[in-house]
């Protein structure tokens, strides 16, 4: 415990940021970094509990009070190694989870909790800084072959592993660059890609091979792979969007949110607006048109991350306006009853994005995109919802609200309303690979093995649409259970038998 008062002594306190005024003028990233004497505070709040909830609160199992008590000491490496222990790409989840481990934290229970998400961030960037950070290369090598297809958090954590394990590992992504949703679906301002450069040069120094434009199913050979490797390793994305099929879905202005969000990742890069080919039946990765959100009022459907990082890209294209719908009802600001503390609490969470300027509303759906008579979208008639019981043997549902239904102006409209599943056509159906009743991959969460004999799978292609921080955890237990199928055993921890070692 690096200061017993400390806890006492300080409050919870975030880094400086830039203002909302210069910061969306640009698409690099606004956060600044803790002085010295901020870094030790905020380290030195953390109380080293008896029982540590914020382990169990992070699906990597992190050691969160070691590493405070490191940063609050300034043991920097001591604090990477105890990090890196259990999280191969901290410089990721420091800067885009969610924190659940935050909301465990046992301090937070009548306090603000420790700022465990952004010390994680700056252990890292010290580590970087100082030169503790090189790569990992493996004593041995095995002899075995090893395809990890989809280079998104699973996929990349997969691979980290394996390859210190000693197995040869080759990476496909059907994209041009490494990444996956980190590289073409975050915004730059919330992670900046050479962040993500800096590490996949790190993983190559280690050994890892990575194969770009490379669409397993389309132009490379699902037979060949499992002709060629002693294991396969299905680390895609849930990429399959969740639609709104109302009147007035084809005009022109009415975009899936990644569509969007990934035109501008790359015009950041210098490249042509493309389009990733994740939804049914799409056989082109080129879009035919940009699409922008300068002075038009912009409207982004889903109150989640995907449609907040689509009001932050509205606000610096300068759209004229942008409003977010939820079709919930307002969350409350702090916990209930129903959401006791460790529980992850379904609060309102307002981003970074949402102070930078937008109308929120909640309990609206949407009934009809309104086009101009040319096929341009011009507005949308929405509704207002109550959440209400119709009777004692139904459960609540929603309840349109009489006379509420009004028209909105509206040139560009996100749908941002979640993903469904994981792309069948292609890959999955050439291996005619077992679904679950949620069209992800078939795999038990013990083995990660699918129906068939050397596939495994991992990430939102198993578990669904879910946070960086579970596609790492999956993509590393994952590892774990294809090298004990390869090898008979593993020199790879698990989540819980690293927390024994280092707790």
């Amino acid at each position: 415990m690096g200061k017993p008062t400390g806890f006492l002594e300080f409050t919870r306190e975030l880094p400086t940021k830039r203002s909302v005024e210069e910061r969306v003028k640009d698409h690099h990233e606004f956060i600044n970094r803790y002085s010295d004497e901020k870094l030790n505070q905020q380290s030195g709040r953390c109380m080293n509990c008896g029982i540590p909830f914020c382990h169990n609160g992070c699906p990597l199992g992190n050691v969160i009070p070691e590493f405070n008590d490191a940063v609050y000491n300034k043991e920097w490496k001591e604090a990477y190694n105890i990090l890196v222990s259990t999280n191969n790409f901290p410089e990721f989840t420091g800067r885009i989870c969610p924190a659940p481990c935050e909301t465990a934290c046992v301090l937070g229970i009548n306090q603000p909790a420790i700022t465990i998400e952004e010390i994680e961030k700056h252990i890292i960037e010290i580590a970087f800084d100082k030169g503790f950070v090189k790569p990992r290369k493996p004593n041995v090598r095995t002899g075995k072959k090893i395809a990890v297809v989809g280079s998104g958090p699973a996929g990349l954590a997969a691979a980290a592993q394996l390859n210190y394990a000693g197995h040869t590992v080759i990476v496909f992504e059907r994209d041009d660059a490494p990444g996956g949703l980190l590289r073409y679906g975050i915004p730059d301002f919330k992670l900046e890609k050479w962040v993500i450069d800096r590490r996949i040069n790190l993983l190559e120094e280690e050994g890892v091979i990575f194969k770009c434009n490379a669409n397993v199913g389309v132009n490379i050979s699902v037979n060949d792979l499992l002709r060629e490797y002693q294991a396969i390793v299905l680390s895609g994305g849930s990429t399959v969007p969740r639609d709104l099929d109302i009147p007035g879905r084809k005009l022109k202005g009415v975009h899936f949110a990644m569509e969007f969000l990934k035109q501008q990742n790359k015009r950041n890069a210098g490249l042509t607006p493309t389009l990733s080919p994740g939804g049914e039946g799409v056989e082109s990765n080129i879009y035919p048109e940009d699409i922008l959100a300068s002075k038009k009022n912009v409207v982004v459907i889903g109150g989640g991350d995907t449609g907040s990082d689509c009001v932050g890209t509205s606000n610096r294209h300068q759209a004229k306006s942008v409003t977010q719908f939820e079709l919930l009802p307002l969350p409350p600001k702090e916990r209930t009853e129903f959401m006791p503390w460790p529980s992850y609490p379904m609060t309102l969470k307002t981003s970074s994005s949402h102070e930078e300027g937008v109308k929120r509303n909640w309990a609206i759906a949407t009934k009809e995109f309104i086009g101009d008579g040319n096929g341009n979208l011009k507005a949308l008639r929405i509704v207002d919802l109550e959440w209400k019981f119709t009777g004692d043997d139904k459960p609540a549902s929603f309840v349109e609200i009489e006379n509420s239904e009004r028209e909105i102006p509206c040139e560009l409209a996100l749908l941002a309303m979640g993903f469904l599943n994981p792309q069948y056509n292609g890959l999955l159906q050439q291996l005619d690979v077992e679904l679950d009743q949620r069209n992800n991959v078939k795999a038990d969460e013990k083995n990660y093995h699918t129906n068939i004999n050397k596939v495994f799978a991992a990430g939102d292609i198993r578990r669904g649409q879910s946070l960086v921080v579970w596609a790492i955890s999956e993509g590393r237990e994952c590892a774990r259970k294809v090298d004990e199928f390869l090898m008979g055993h593993s020199i790879l921890e698990s989540k819980d038998s690293s927390l024994l070692v280092s707790g």
